[in-house]
């Protein structure tokens, strides 16, 4: 029997709150006061990924608020809506609803993706740009074409959720076995533990999630050469004037370290590249010491280095 959406809401020293974004309802969960960071959690997790800046954001002073994505947890699920700009839409109307005009935005994987996005479409939206473990968009695309024995080939299993049902049905079944393996295999060795791997298999069981995530890849490869994909790449251009920090594991067999390096182009900001040794694809929860380390070291400093 697959679990319920009460099982993405867990306990710790936070609130859980409910925030209507442009006809969506997201599930938020929040903690802490001061300037606000949005967290934006990647596939195939959900908020919790960011439990440990739930405590350390908050601590040193700012309003943590981690959201499950349209599609995942306990937020809606809608058939449709799943490419970047409107995904970019649904995080700058959920800043307006929690009461800010702006935000520190810090985004991984997908969420990264859809940060570098909402910096471009929405530039005044985004004070601060944090992107772990997430190329610039075009610099992705690029590296896909352009790195057939290296990008290219890390992302193979992404061309299989371009088939339909099948792929759903590959992620959900046996528990959800396979959500484990891609946890394994993009990770430092020795993470995810039993009980965190158990936590993200159990919430890609919940009805829905699982074809509404693989719905992000989908557009991604199909709209690669369709008219509103090319829309997006050329506004995409635009060069990013909020202060950027890109964060990336050393060891991230997901999305390789040199595929997001060249992301630097795209930012005419002052902008900072750390590559965080001993880590994989989810530095901000295997080495989370050294990753708060980076990134409240970076907010506090009045002027990032150029």
């Amino acid at each position: 029997m697959a679990p319920d959406e009460g099982v993405v809401r867990i306990d710790g020293p936070w609130k859980h709150r409910t925030v209507h974004a442009g006809g969506t309802r997201f599930h938020v969960v929040e903690a802490g006061d001061g300037p606000l960071v949005l967290l934006l959690h990647g596939f195939p997790q959900f908020w919790w990924t960011w439990r440990h800046q739930l405590v350390s954001l908050p601590a040193a002073g700012y309003r943590a608020v981690a959201v499950d994505l349209r599609g995942y947890g306990s937020s809606d699920k809608p058939p449709r809506g799943y490419d970047l700009p409107t995904l970019a839409a649904d995080a700058t109307g959920l800043i307006r609803a929690l009461g800010e005009t702006g935000a520190i935005v810090v985004g991984h994987d997908w969420g990264g993706l859809l940060a570098w996005t909402m910096a471009v479409l929405d530039p005044k939206c985004v004070h601060r740009l944090v992107t772990v473990a997430a190329p610039h968009p075009l610099r992705l695309r690029s590296s896909l074409l352009t790195d057939p024995f290296g990008q290219l080939k890390a992302s193979r299993g992404a061309f299989g959720f371009q088939l339909p049902l099948l792929p759903e049905r590959r992620l959900t079944r046996d528990r959800a076995s396979l959500v484990g393996k891609l946890l394994d295999r993009w990770s430092r060795p020795g993470w995810p533990d039993l009980e965190t791997s158990r936590t993200y298999r159990e919430a890609f069981r919940i009805p829905a999630v699982a074809h509404c995530a693989l719905e992000y890849h989908r557009w991604f490869g199909r709209s690669q050469l369709r008219p509103d994909g090319l829309r997006y790449a050329r506004a995409m251009r635009t060069e990013i004037e909020a202060p950027t920090l890109q964060l990336h594991g050393a060891l991230d067999q997901c999305i390789l370290p040199r595929t997001a390096q060249g992301s630097s182009r795209y930012v005419a900001a002052p902008y900072r590249w750390r590559l965080l040794e001993g880590a994989g694809h989810f530095p901000h929860e295997e080495i989370p010491d050294v990753f708060d380390t980076e990134l409240l070291g970076w907010l506090a400093d009045p002027e990032p280095d150029r």
